[in-house]
């Protein structure tokens, strides 16, 4: 399978997932509104979920896929499958004490991320109450995170990026059928999300069985004591964990900086927390498709091409990704900070959402808008680096990044509010892609091939191009007032979309630029 291919793949399957958790979200909005209970459920949902990227897609991930494609290279599947035997049984076990600590120590995780709930002491319970139910889902999600880095390096791309889609149809069930029986029992209705979150979790890793058992990859735990010490001192288990580290540092950081920032917006206003979740969710459908995408499929390649000693494909593939970032990642940050507005009002303006909680959503998303390009870069250059074992530097360069963050809240969040939280982030995000990048080209690993320049200006003519339109379209249609008419709104949104996409690919085809280069990979 071509990399363009496989991408296309993940990133189809991707937006499946985000378009059903726009509808989850949409549905949640319009359901339950912002207020103090729906940041309670958004903070008490973003704890396990933190844990997940830092120990399951996070540095879990890093470190596990570079060694499995390491290892599957010199040693065949027979010497891969008694590597994910015994990684996989240690991750078993840390994970039962993880999620036992979790539920235990769920008040100071709650008062960790979001102090500020305090001034409303129904919210916090709940958030401390719902964190409880949900944190086992940091269990379930990280075997995902090994069964998807299992399949994604026998490029098996499918059932992985699917996945998440369950998730988001069982919160939109929980949504419809169980949040008005909570309410009929005298039950907060928001706690019915809490079921949805963990039989998400449970299906996830459900349809990931038959898949490995297809490939003969199923993992056999080793539940006694003695197949745990058998595993802990396999020397590719050690491999694992010794890259872990600082991997796992370097993810933590950026997890310390949501943790910041939550924290920062539970002492703004009411509704800051949801806000932004809200302006995140919309940022996630490029850098999901785009970005994820892109990281899956290169990853389990780039590590196959270092460990095979294959330079010259390992530094194509980094500028086959680089390019196709760059045609897509720079007009989706044109729309997201010129057409914030009628975005969010086509998609959120519902039922209990006011009509100032559209601005207030729009402004935090044309901030995430600003530094789009980094956050989508940083899924490519990173890669590049854990492919070949290096998790320091990309370690040293989130840390650095981290302290630009949080500098830039200094400055922008008394100006700005909640937005400025989202501007910081897309600030310290281009920050960290350009240090990246610089340690690649410094190195030797990454050589652009030719075209660059010509490229570039005919991707910002272009975006210039796209953004006078939709600074028109903007401008010229009343989508706030437009509540009313929704199928009017929905329409209208998907005209203007198809135009800028005509318009985009249009102008860079009359520019000269031959799109076919990026299927051929």
């Amino acid at each position: 399978m071509s990399l363009f291919k496989a991408a296309s793949t993940v990133s189809a399957l991707t937006l499946a997932s985000r378009v059903t958790g726009l509808g989850r979200d949409m549905l949640f909005v319009a359901f339950f509104g912002v207020s103090a209970l729906t940041d309670a459920f958004y903070v008490a949902f973003r704890i396990p979920n933190l844990f997940r990227r830092v120990f399951g897609e996070g540095a879990f991930s890093q470190a596990f896929v570079p060694v499995l494609a390491s290892c599957r290279t010199k040693e065949g599947d027979a010497g891969a499958k008694h590597m994910v035997d015994h990684v996989s049984t240690v991750l078993l076990w840390t994970l039962l004490l993880l999620c036992v600590l979790g539920v235990v120590g769920a008040p100071l995780l709650v008062w960790a991320l979001a102090s500020g709930l305090r001034k409303d002491p129904h919210a916090y319970d709940a958030a401390i109450l719902m964190t409880r139910w949900m944190f086992p889902y940091i269990g379930f999600m990280s075997l995902v995170a090994l069964a998807g880095g299992i399949l994604n390096t026998w490029k098996r791309f499918a059932v992985p990026a699917a996945s998440p889609v369950l998730l988001n149809l069982t919160l939109i069930a929980s949504i419809l059928l169980a949040a008005p029986w909570f309410r009929r029992l005298g039950i907060e209705p928001i706690y019915s999300q809490c079921v949805g979150v963990m039989l998400g979790g449970v299906l996830q890793l459900a349809i990931q069985v038959p898949a490995l058992r297809r490939l003969g990859m199923w993992p056999r735990f080793g539940l006694a004591w003695s197949g745990m010490k058998a595993s802990w001192r396999d020397p590719s288990t050690r491999e694992i964990l010794r890259l872990m580290l600082p991997a796992l540092l370097g993810v933590s950081v950026a997890q310390i900086s949501l943790l910041i920032n939550t924290q920062i917006a539970s002492y703004l206003a009411a509704g800051s927390v949801s806000w932004l979740n809200n302006a995140d969710r919309l940022m996630e459908f490029p850098t999901a498709m785009l970005g994820v995408a892109l990281g899956v499929v290169l990853m389990p390649q780039l590590a196959a091409a270092r460990a095979g000693g294959d330079e010259v494909r390992y530094s194509a593939m980094l500028d086959w990704g680089l390019r196709l970032v760059v045609l897509l990642a720079i007009p989706s940050s044109v729309a997201l900070l010129v057409f914030s507005a009628p975005l969010v009002a086509t998609l959120f303006h519902y039922g209990a959402f006011k009509d100032s909680d559209v601005g207030q959503v729009a402004f935090a998303l044309a901030g995430y808008g600003s530094g789009l390009l980094g956050l989508i870069a940083i899924k490519v250059l990173a890669p590049g680096y854990y492919a070949s074992h290096d998790m320091k530097t990309p370690m040293r360069i989130a840390i650095a990044a981290l302290v630009v963050t949080q500098l830039l809240n200094l400055a922008l969040v008394p100006w700005l509010k909640h937005a400025g939280l989202a501007l910081s982030i897309g600030l310290g995000a281009l920050v960290n892609a350009g240090l990246l990048l610089a340690g690649l080209l410094r190195r030797g690993r990454y050589k652009p091939s030719a075209g660059w320049p010509i490229f570039a200006l005919q991707v910002l003519a272009a975006s210039a191009l796209l953004a006078v339109f939709l600074m028109w379209a903007a401008g010229n249609f009343p989508w706030v007032a437009w509540r009313a008419e929704p199928l009017k709104r929905a329409g209208m949104l998907a005209g203007v979309v198809a135009a800028a996409g005509v318009l985009y690919f249009g102008a860079l085809i009359a520019a000269g630029l031959k799109l076919r280069q990026f299927v051929k990979h």
